[in-house]
């Protein structure tokens, strides 16, 4: 049976342990006191429609070692010594496609983060809204394995976003203080952002092709703007989400990424924080994006 499909979880936080076995095909879990096969079998007996269990005792035991399959309501009447493994499957769901990773794919307790929490720099430079960035990350669907630019990266706020859902993100700014603003802002959220400094789109050919792509409608894209979407969505594998300045831009945006084979979708989001209504209103955001 291939291992590369299957996620891994230690049993030393047991609800959690089986969250994952309920949700994903494939799950290796490794015992910790006081949670094996019995309790493991006890918990989704009665809250999963099917499941085996693959006992694996005494790994490494040339005398002792040995493995038999089992339904979870037996595992939970049985008493099990020395089991170094248990595979928990979901044999109805084992065709289909495999992740590239396995191990500790956790993904952060929030995302769209509160737009103070990215420091935007010079004047003239803002923050995407959290309520606009909350959809571009619905959009994109970053995840691990994934790798996603963002190109006129401002303050770097989408890419870190990605990083930390698991993916591999690329922040393209063309100014030398551009770079340096991503980079402060990556080393406070404490993830992996490779930033770029360069003109788009001339700047994307150096890239590998990603997954997905954002691009800000900021003075880094300004005229360039369809170039960029269009350099953008002939490599890109999934999705592409762009965030157009003006409504006169939005039918030349949405052309750009219907002629490289993406259905092209948008909205013009409108605001109000509740929790600060004598506030600024929140500037209207135009996202369009394309999924292939």
């Amino acid at each position: 049976m291939a291992w590369d499909d299957a996620v891994v979880v230690e049993g030393s936080v047991p609800d959690r342990a089986v969250n994952v076995c309920r949700a994903h095909p494939k799950v290796a879990v490794l015992p910790a006191p006081g949670f094996g096969p019995a309790e493991l079998g006890s918990a989704l007996a009665h809250r999963v429609a099917s499941r085996t269990l693959v006992v694996f005792s005494a790994l490494g035991d040339p005398f002792r070692e040995r493995f038999e399959r089992v339904e979870p309501a037996e595992a939970m009447c049985r008493g099990w010594d020395g089991v170094s493994l248990v595979l928990c499957l979901d044999e109805s769901r084992q065709d289909g496609p495999a992740p590239v990773v396995t191990g500790p794919l956790t993904g952060p307790g929030r995302w769209a983060l509160p737009d103070g929490e990215f420091a935007a720099g010079s004047a003239g430079r803002s923050v995407l809204p959290y309520e606009a960035r909350a959809l571009a990350l619905a959009r994109l669907g970053p995840r691990a394995g994934d790798l996603v630019w963002d190109i006129g990266s401002g303050c770097g706020a989408v890419a870190i976003e990605c990083a930390r859902l698991g993916a591999a993100a690329v922040a393209v700014e063309r100014t030398a203080s551009g770079v340096e603003r991503v980079r402060a802002n990556t080393a406070a959220h404490g993830v992996e952002v490779r930033a770029v400094r360069g003109e788009a789109p001339a700047v994307l050919t150096h890239l590998a092709d990603p997954d997905g792509v954002f691009v800000g409608g900021g003075p880094g894209t300004g005229r360039e703007l369809e170039s960029i979407v269009l350099s953008a969505a002939r490599r890109a594998r999934r999705a592409v989400v762009v965030a157009v300045p003006d409504r006169e831009r939005i039918s030349p945006v949405r052309s750009a990424l219907a002629s490289c084979g993406f259905a092209a979708e948008g909205v013009l989001l409108r605001s109000e924080r509740l929790d600060a209504p004598s506030a600024a209103p929140v500037p209207p955001v135009c996202l369009v994006w394309g999924t292939r």
